[in-house]
């Protein structure tokens, strides 16, 4: 059974292509390090025995980067779609809102052993490799939804925790790095702290602070059933009625809905139609270049609105303040606006048009 739905769905890995490499954001920082924080290789390749609670808000903190990090792509691909009640972008959005929960889940587990999340610090320059390390090769852009980026983005975050799914030169995959984060918890046993942690209905989940080792168990595995390094098969990930992600970005990449045959899980049920979108261009390293005046205070008016978004996000778990969080899901809201403007003009002498480059001021 698994073998035959990894020769029908198996996951993808993509080197970058010289011409997209990672913009400099920090001349210290490593491509896709997290500020502060060891490489998820590294942090694996502690003993066990060393893994205590300072381990756990390293690793949380590079899996708050790692959430973080799949929102804006996502974001973009989701923004393009010009009909919203199409099954597609309906898809993207309910996937949006997974991650969005997954983000505060791991906020709350680290506000929950006395840490803080920082994420100003764990915004990612686009494009670039995934923050920590994991699934080295796969390079993440922002564009407007194609086929060739739900394959080499969308499709290569979300590959299902197999042998096959992991990153070029054996790097540890985001299904590893959850499981050994679940084992550190249970071998640690910390004591876990409901003050700080936010509650908050986030897409179609429900934020809860997580008090004792089930809640943690419960609060992982559901990250992994919902997208990243999901072990289940096709089946079981279609036990609450929705696809894991991959699965999901499998349907519409291959234009059809997944379906068990004698044989195995197969792309070939009920069609997906691929939706009109707007052009958006891969945002190049370091930004849009010489954009008109036009571009350029829409690329502010944005960008200064996710800066506000970020340390929104930070200031609601330093904090423990629900009200501060909603005040960034609103902030948040209001990004769609300029992005939507900057997708409908063309980029002078190259195919396509502009769209939002998540790059906060000063980055």
């Amino acid at each position: 059974m698994a073998s035959a739905v990894l020769t029908a769905v198996a996951p993808v890995a993509t080197a970058a292509p010289a011409s997209a490499a990672a913009p400099v954001r920090a001349a210290e920082r490593p491509e896709g390090a997290v500020s502060g924080c060891r490489s998820v290789a590294r942090l694996l390749a502690v003993p066990h025995s060393g893994r205590g609670v300072d381990w756990l808000r390293e690793a949380l903190q590079v899996a708050v980067a790692l959430e973080l990090a799949t929102i804006p792509p996502y974001l973009c691909g989701w923004w393009s779609v010009g009909d919203r009640t199409s099954h597609v972008a309906r898809l993207v959005r309910r996937i949006i809102g997974d991650e969005m929960y997954h983000m505060g889940v791991v906020c709350n587990l680290l506000v929950a052993v006395g840490g803080r999340p920082r994420i100003k610090d764990a915004a990612l320059a686009y494009p670039g490799p995934l923050p920590g390390g994991v699934r080295d090769g796969v390079n993440v852009y922002l564009s407007g939804l194609n086929r060739p980026f739900v394959h080499d983005v969308m499709m290569a975050i979300e590959a299902p925790e197999t042998p096959l799914a992991r990153g070029l030169n054996g790097s540890p995959s985001i299904g590893h790095f959850y499981d050994d984060l679940m084992n550190a918890f249970r071998t640690t046993a910390p004591e876990l702290s409901a003050r700080g942690q936010l509650s908050q209905h986030i897409g179609s989940d429900v934020l809860e602070p997580v008090t004792d080792l089930d809640g943690v168990e419960r609060a992982i595995e559901t990250i992994k059933e919902q997208g990243e390094g999901t072990t289940s098969s096709p089946e079981d990930a279609f036990g609450d009625d929705y696809p894991a992600h991959y699965y999901a970005f499998g349907e519409i990449y291959h234009g059809r809905q997944l379906r068990r045959e004698h044989d195995g899980w197969r792309f070939t049920g009920a069609p997906v139609p691929f939706p009109d979108a707007r052009p958006m261009a891969r945002v190049p390293a370091g930004g849009w270049p010489d954009p008109s005046k036009r571009v350029q205070d829409l690329l502010d008016r944005f960008d200064t609105a996710y800066a506000k978004v970020l340390s929104t996000l930070e200031a609601a778990w330093a904090d423990g303040d629900a009200r501060t969080l909603r005040s960034a899901v609103r902030t948040m809201g209001g990004l769609e606006a300029p992005a939507l403007e900057l997708m409908e003009i063309p980029v002078p002498g190259a195919p396509g048009t502009y769209g939002p480059q998540f790059r906060p001021p000063h980055a």
